[in-house]
């Protein structure tokens, strides 16, 4: 299936994985994805002839993903019995890279288009299922066993939803559940009002539909709701550690400019 099939953020997906498809290729990876490598060497095969031209970009991506990859492992650890909601999963391979017990009931959901992809390129495993419906579309939480601790990860997602929905769509799942973690990535206003003008969106027709200065405050939302804390991103150690010299300077220069250095936030929160 081309990029062209999928329309607006859907497409943002081939740029993602390619970025842990990479990374994988490299001597000392942050992710170690080989699922990732195989998605994408099946979606285009010639992927890594290019130069990765977005390597910036790229491995903000792959330090995003490791960030939900810890706070998600942390939690299964303590909640062995837990459901897990992965929004807007995308190709991500999350389920194959943490391999969560038997115990743990997985649910990956995305367009239709992207569960398509999935079921060609991703094996099926146990107590994993897709669900292809838009994230919105809030009646696939009757599909969802209750009664258990959840864990909601929203990666890339939140940005592209407007604040009525997110709002719907957190205060619904806290409802739903006795208790779980939510885990998601935000941008500050300003990132939301210039994205009509982000070129890299604009190539995927695309942008962001809400922002927030302090995600903190959507604790508010809910009297269960609490906020734990927040994940480094342009800072993350890292990022500093393993990025190429090239791109640790401008990431160094980022961080000097106001805003920047939060410029997205990978943040969690309880209930």
């Amino acid at each position: 299936m081309k990029d062209t099939e999928l329309v607006g953020v859907q497409k943002t997906v081939s740029p993602v994985l390619r970025a842990k498809a990479l990374d994988n290729r490299l001597p000392d990876p942050i992710l170690g994805d080989k699922y990732a490598e195989q998605a994408m060497r099946r979606l285009d095969p010639d992927y890594d002839s290019r130069r990765f031209g977005t390597s910036q970009m790229g491995l903000a991506a792959v330090v995003r993903a490791k960030a939900h990859d810890d706070w998600a492992r942390s939690f299964l650890a303590d909640h062995p019995d837990a459901v897990v909601l992965h929004l807007g999963c995308g190709l991500d391979a999350r389920v194959y890279r943490i391999d969560p017990p038997a115990t743990v009931d997985w649910y990956d959901l995305d367009y239709p288009s992207i569960i398509e992809l999935r079921q060609q390129f991703l094996p099926p495993r146990e107590h994993y299922t897709l669900i292809g419906s838009s994230v919105t579309d809030l009646t696939w939480l009757d599909r969802i066993p209750r009664g258990r601790p959840v864990l909601m990860i929203a990666e890339g997602l939140v940005p592209y939803l407007t604040e009525t929905d997110i709002r719907r769509l957190l205060t619904s799942v806290v409802d739903a559940f006795p208790t779980g973690q939510i885990q998601f990535d935000a941008v500050p206003v300003w990132a939301w009002r210039t994205s009509k003008w982000d070129p890299t969106l604009r190539r995927y027709g695309t942008q962001f539909h809400c922002g927030f200065n302090d995600p903190a405050t959507l604790a508010d939302w809910h009297p269960r709701l609490q906020y734990i804390d927040e994940a480094p991103m342009n800072d993350s150690p890292v990022l500093m550690a393993k990025a190429p010299a090239n791109v640790r300077r401008i990431y160094r220069f980022m961080n000097l400019l106001p805003g920047m250095k939060r410029s997205t936030r990978i943040v969690r929160f309880r209930f």
